[in-house]
């Protein structure tokens, strides 16, 4: 029989969410896929229990028999058991199979329990969540002064900066970043966020939507109009000013019609409907 602690308890599909998912937001979560038949099972979920209990709470240990939970076994690709699945951040980190000996099992462990600076940073997301941006921004400058060069710290900070209408000093993290953090989506739709903020409203929207109407071929006040829409978050009439720039003239102020319709299917991403819409529509005016 096992022991339920509160850093090892007995899971499964009824609580997998909430247990494993949500909880590995907090800490580390191991999950141990075993049976009563298993030989080895009988000899690693001990070691598990054992420093699960050691570790104080750095960890959770979830237990799932997989003779019970048939089909979330099979979910999770087990193929043999004892098959342990680390979560993190909601998201499987790693995983082992077979009965390893306590040394081996620590070694997986303290690779995967976050640093200081990660859980300052996960404490962050928390305060931003509940709407405290500021405490927020506080947490993380804390969390850089452990490790100035985390990439991850540095565009969550970029973010509230973002959010708290700091754009100058957002946009200055975002050109810290590396090559491999520049990649992140995240980055691409701040950088292009930041971009359509910086759209100059010294002509008001309806002025510049009475010029377009008035003067269709005026692509200047397309062009603005289209900005402004998406500095708003309007994507889909911003996205339909900047197509019918790139019909008109597809040279335009250097390419500016195509160039800030990449820059809202980057903010709307790949899934979205619209960035689907307008991808075939603006292939269709190209070629």
């Amino acid at each position: 029989m096992h022991t339920v602690t509160a850093h090892a308890i007995d899971i499964d599909r009824s609580n997998f969410e909430t247990a494993v998912l949500e909880e590995s937001r907090k800490r580390p979560v191991l999950v141990d896929f075993w049976a009563p038949w298993c030989g080895p099972c009988r000899a690693l979920t001990p070691v598990l229990e054992r420093l699960a209990e050691a570790y104080a709470g750095r960890f959770l240990l979830a237990r799932v028999n997989s003779d019970e939970n048939a089909e979330l076994a099979a979910a999770f690709g087990v193929r043999g058991i004892p098959n342990v699945k680390a979560f993190d951040d909601g998201k499987l980190a790693d995983e082992f199979t077979g009965a390893l000996p306590e040394g081996a099992v620590r070694q997986f462990i303290d690779r995967l329990l976050p640093s200081a600076a990660e859980l300052k940073r996960r404490e962050a997301k928390g305060a931003f969540a509940r709407g405290d941006a500021a405490a927020a921004l506080a947490i993380l400058e804390a969390a850089q002064a452990m490790e100035p060069n985390d990439d991850a710290i540095k565009l969550d900070r970029a973010e509230i900066l973002h959010a708290l209408g700091r754009a100058t000093e957002a946009q200055a993290l975002l050109g810290e970043l590396g090559p491999l953090a520049l990649r992140d989506p995240r980055a691409g739709r701040l950088r292009a966020e930041l971009a359509f903020a910086q759209a100059p409203d010294d002509v008001s929207l309806a002025d510049l939507e009475q010029r377009v109407r008035t003067r269709p071929a005026d692509l200047d006040a397309r062009l603005a109009l289209a900005r402004r829409y998406a500095a708003e978050r309007r994507y889909e009439p911003a996205l339909e000013q900047l197509l019918q720039i790139v019909r008109a003239d597809r040279r335009f102020a250097d390419d500016a019609g195509r160039k800030n319709m990449l820059a809202v299917f980057e903010l709307l991403g790949d899934e979205h409907e619209l960035t689907g819409k307008y991808r075939r529509l603006l292939a269709a005016a190209l070629h």
